[in-house]
């Protein structure tokens, strides 16, 4: 991807959002501000996808990464709860949550990949959101709460490993490579012809097309199952495979040195993350999860890049929602 299409894409988001908010009835100063938020933080987590920009930008704060790359999360974390919840004890929460993963790693200057205090770091950047503790910092408006949390997430988590760290492999970059097509159409096609009637015969999936995210949408039916498919795939997939399979099973295959012992934790910790869906504990979801887990996992492990993955990711979770219940 180059840096016009990342603007392009940027420019469009953030524009289609608060164009959605205002015909909702969303608007004023506090408003402003959180779409400024989720527009810096987006922008960020984005333009580093671009390998030209990441690569600059590694070269350009070299030894500085540690104390300059934390700067973008921890205003944007700021600025929200200053402007919007005048909260000083979310103040020092949302600083705490960008802040914390990069004294961890700080203190593993030196060593190689999975020691103990990167799985610490990833674990103070993710338990928080799988929890939903990170909601309490965004509270207005409710219709972002989630995005703008997942976004100071993966910010904080691309500020951390792909700039100071500069964790190998992780596969953090838009781009499409000879194969990926091959890759993702296969683990996608495979997963399904197994998930679906697999899904049906426990009771977890029911057939019955439907179009429930998008009644309340202020688009058009197609529009509006565009949209939703886009930030499936950008506020979800992106998000949990860079997770799970760039850092987690990233880190586990330097930890065991195997790469199939590596795809299986990951998988497994990928399938327990939802065991909170309701009815919880949800289990038939954690083992279809943890089957999907595999797929998405052997598509990074084949290809080193988030993208295949990804893809394979957002069309099962699009698939599922539009048409099974």
């Amino acid at each position: 991807m180059s840096i016009s299409a990342a603007a392009a894409i940027w420019a469009t988001v953030v524009a289609v959002t608060a164009f959605a908010g205002i015909r909702i009835g969303l608007s004023g100063p506090r408003f402003g501000i959180a779409l400024a938020t989720a527009a810096l933080l987006f922008g960020f987590e984005l333009f580093f996808a671009v390998p030209r920009v990441r690569e600059q930008g590694q070269r350009w704060l070299g030894a500085r990464a540690g104390i300059l790359a934390p700067l973008v999360p921890l205003f944007a974390a700021l600025i929200y709860s200053f402007a919007v919840t005048t909260d000083w004890k979310l103040m020092l929460a949302g600083a705490a949550y960008v802040v914390g993963p990069f004294l961890l790693l700080a203190s593993s200057a030196g060593k190689a990949p999975g020691a103990w205090e990167d799985y610490a770091a990833l674990a103070v950047i993710w338990l928080p959101v799988e929890f939903r503790w990170m909601y309490r910092l965004f509270p207005y408006p409710p219709q972002l709460t989630h995005t703008l949390t997942i976004l100071l997430g993966v910010s904080t988590a691309v500020a951390a490993f792909v700039i100071p760290r500069r964790l190998e492999g992780v596969g953090y970059a838009a781009e499409w490579q000879r194969g990926f097509g091959w890759n993702f159409a296969l683990h996608y096609l495979v997963f399904i012809a197994i998930a679906i009637p697999v899904g049906i015969k426990i009771g977890f999936l029911t057939f019955g097309p439907a179009w429930p995210h998008l009644r309340a949408s202020p688009f058009s039916a197609a529009a509006g199952a565009f949209l939703w498919a886009v930030g499936v795939l950008l506020f979800t997939a992106w998000p949990e495979e860079f997770l799970f399979r760039g850092l987690l099973q990233n880190l586990l295959t330097r930890t065991f040195r195997n790469d199939w012992a590596a795809l299986a934790g990951a998988s497994v910790v990928f399938g327990l993350s939802h065991i909170f869906h309701a009815p919880y504990p949800n289990w038939k979801y954690v083992g279809l999860a943890t089957v999907a887990g595999l797929f998405y996992g052997h598509a990074w492990m084949r290809s080193r890049s988030l993208v295949p993955g990804v893809l394979v990711h957002a069309l099962v979770d699009v698939s599922w929602h539009l048409l099974f219940r």
